[in-house]
């Protein structure tokens, strides 16, 4: 039980560590849109992100495909900015409906997923791997559906309690994140 909280932990901390806010700005950005009527569909995108990480996990540690941290760490704001792009120029939000949204959030998954990878091959045996990789997602996803939770107050505030105009609202904040994602993926420029 002791091993359980510690990967819990992990990926609880992974998600929501100040250091690396990847997690975060992707969270928001994906939930913005959205009320809590549409609760299902974001656990939908939550667990779809979390398994395509654990699947990255996955492949990195038995090595299946090798990666270039190089790219993987400038490509994770990249994910961020075409999700906060989706909300500040398609119409209607195309890039969040439909079948698109479940494979790019499982791609976005994996992308960030490849991020960690390095470090958790470093603290999980292949022994272990799986049932470490688990209780890791366990944490993850218990992290990523309180972002979720948060971001739908935040919304629920703003424009239920201070009615500020939905749309206004999304282009602000998307617009706030975006700015983070521009910065992370200047920082990580592989060229």
């Amino acid at each position: 039980m002791e091993t359980f909280w510690f990967y819990f932990y992990l990926g609880f901390d992974h998600v929501l560590d100040v250091g690396g806010l990847d997690h975060f700005y992707f969270l928001v950005a994906l939930s913005l849109p959205f009320a809590f009527k549409n609760w299902k569909k974001l656990l939908l995108w939550v667990s779809l992100f979390t398994l395509g990480h654990s699947l990255s996990l996955v492949i990195s540690n038995f090595e299946w495909i090798k990666i270039d941290t190089t790219w993987v760490e400038f490509l994770i704001p990249v994910t961020i900015c075409i999700t906060c792009l989706s909300i500040l120029i398609l119409k209607q939000h195309t890039l969040l409906k439909g079948i698109w949204i479940n494979l790019i959030t499982l791609f976005f998954g994996l992308i960030h997923g490849f991020g960690f990878a390095r470090y958790f091959k470093m603290i999980a045996s292949k022994e272990e791997a799986i049932l470490s990789l688990l209780e890791f997602a366990l944490g993850v996803e218990f992290a990523q559906v309180l972002i979720v939770i948060f971001v739908l107050l935040i919304n629920w505030v703003a424009i239920g309690l201070f009615k500020i105009e939905h749309l206004k609202w999304q282009w602000i904040i998307a617009a706030m994140v975006l700015s983070q994602a521009v910065l992370m993926t200047s920082n990580n420029w592989p060229f």
